[in-house]
């Protein structure tokens, strides 16, 4: 499902109002319309109200006059406040503000915290509707609209959004200054990244997506392609399994893992890349270390390599590279550990292997500081799985940066390095070379968890050895390595999950998905 920005859903309505001919004013009609609907829907307990509309002077506001006589046509009662002069409504909104009163509507004119105070001293809603600001808003609410929200915010019913709420920025999610929370957030045409990325995703509730007859097309043409990854997505995803398959059909994954107190990230990236549908895995990884794993992991074939502390050693390299032979794909760096050795021996592996490869942990941070070996010239591009701190270190920068903008972190190495990015974090973004991404829509706080992204990336490993291109692999992984944990949330909550419970669920998430 495609994504918009503000700017993008600005020019998605001139077009339709410009090349296709439909009226601003319909527009609107139509969007207040689908916002009634949605209350009559999921709130006709409360009907016939009383219910209360707060309304600002641009469109956003507009929609909520559409709404307000709406819902009196439907029997219930209704009070608007508008938080500006009547006067400084104008175009669209202005017209629909004439339509409410000429239907004999409730609207209070409140312009300062004073009469705004009395006003909602004196209201008794059981429904609060936020049409104070929308997806234009760019600078931090002040004055008396601070009070409105706090005063929402304190509200014991259900709160409706009207497009967005109030004080969250349509195009980055960021709180401005405050903001509306929301039970549900009614928007249009399609979900803008402010309903998506923190804390906007919090704040919104849950997420209703209208149509109000702006041509899908007209999405098509648009230059920056951002998509939520969606179960509907996910699921066109999946590669096939013939039933006259054998295990050479679904790929052999070769795993480059593990050191000396970090074995069990290699286990749980071998137990995610089996789970994931590949045939075969195998593990390689220091001498010490293939008991624990083989013991640990008895489905996989383990190979012991030369060892310097711990670590794999520089002497391995050969026979590493023989490994290579006969794989499908490969994923390295869970529980690698960090030395000269190690930067060296992923060095010459990038080199040497042309096939599907994930990156993760500390083969990413042995490259830190020469990421320019990561582009491939020809075939799929590298797959690149950082948390904020590991992306911080390939850019250079500091978390506090990634974090701020996390859209841009991804995008623009993937672009500069001509990689696949997994960004992860809350929500996981996925950015290929060519500039499309994806916000993923599954997962919870129970990834917060030691083990989870060795797990994600041998989820996405066993992916790339089964044939999916490099990005595709990539979402399917994030999205069911999310999915497998809120179905874990629904049995054992919130918190305390262990990794090697989420790579158990995978395949039951899998066939899920598939819709069996």
């Amino acid at each position: 499902m495609r994504v918009l920005t503000a700017e993008q859903m600005r020019e998605l309505d001139r077009r339709t109002i410009e090349e296709i001919g439909v009226p601003g004013v319909v527009l609107m009609e139509n969007a207040g319309r689908a916002v009634a609907d949605v209350l009559c829907h999921e709130y006709a307990d409360l009907s016939p109200g009383p219910v209360l509309i707060l309304c600002g002077r641009g469109n956003n506001g507009g929609d909520g006059f559409v709404v307000a006589r709406l819902l009196l046509d439907r029997g219930w009662q209704v009070e608007t406040l508008l938080l500006a002069e009547a006067d400084q409504v104008v175009g669209d909104a202005a017209v629909n503000l004439r339509a409410l009163r000429n239907r004999h509507g409730k609207i209070t004119v409140v312009v300062d915290e004073e009469s705004l105070r009395t006003e909602l001293a004196r209201c008794q809603p059981k429904l609060v509707v936020d049409a104070l600001f929308g997806t234009g808003l760019n600078a931090d609410l002040r004055g008396h609209a601070t009070m409105a929200v706090a005063w929402i915010n304190a509200f014991a019913g259900p709160v409706v959004a009207v497009d967005i709420p109030s004080g969250v920025a349509a195009g980055s999610g960021r709180q401005l200054g405050c903001a509306v929370r929301a039970d549900v957030t009614v928007t249009f045409a399609a979900p803008k990244l402010g309903h998506l990325l923190h804390p906007g995703a919090e704040l919104r509730g849950e997420l209703r997506i209208v149509d109000i007859g702006i041509p899908q097309r007209l999405a098509e043409d648009l230059d920056e392609s951002c998509f939520w990854l969606t179960a509907e997505e996910a699921r066109s995803l999946l590669p096939d399994r013939p039933c006259c398959g054998h295990k050479g059909t679904f790929g052999h994954l070769l795993l480059v893992a593990g050191s000396r107190g970090k074995s069990g990230a290699a286990v749980l990236a071998a137990k995610a890349g089996l789970r994931s549908g590949a045939g075969l895995v195998s593990v390689a990884a220091p001498g010490s270390q293939q008991p624990i794993i083989a013991a640990a992991v008895p489905e996989a074939m383990t190979e012991p390599l030369a060892e310097d502390q711990g670590k794999i050693a520089a002497a391995a390299a050969d026979a590493l590279s023989r490994l290579t032979v006969g794989k499908q794909a490969l994923a390295i760096g869970p529980g690698l550990g960090q030395s000269s050795s190690i930067r060296s021996l992923v060095t010459r592996l990038l080199g040497d292997w042309k096939g599907p490869l994930v990156l993760d942990a500390d083969a990413l941070n042995v490259l830190a500081d020469a990421t320019e070996i990561l582009r491939r010239h020809g075939g799929e591009p590298l797959v690149v799985t950082p948390h904020p701190g590991e992306m911080a270190r390939l850019l250079g920068t500091r978390v506090a940066e990634v974090e701020a903008d996390r859209p841009s972190a991804a995008r623009d190495f993937a672009m500069r390095r001509g990689v696949v990015v997994v960004l992860k974090g809350a929500p996981t973004l996925i950015a290929s070379p060519s500039g499309e991404w994806a916000v993923n829509s599954s997962g919870n706080p129970l990834l917060a968890t030691a083990g989870s992204g060795d797990v994600l990336t041998g989820l996405i490993g066993g992916l790339l050895a089964q044939g999916l291109n490099s990005f595709a692999a990539a979402r399917l992984g994030v999205y069911l390595h999310g999915a497998a944990a809120d179905r874990l949330r629904c049995r054992i909550g919130d918190a305390g999950m262990l990794a090697g419970e989420l790579a158990t669920e995978i395949p039951s998430t899998r066939q899920a998905l598939k819709g069996g």
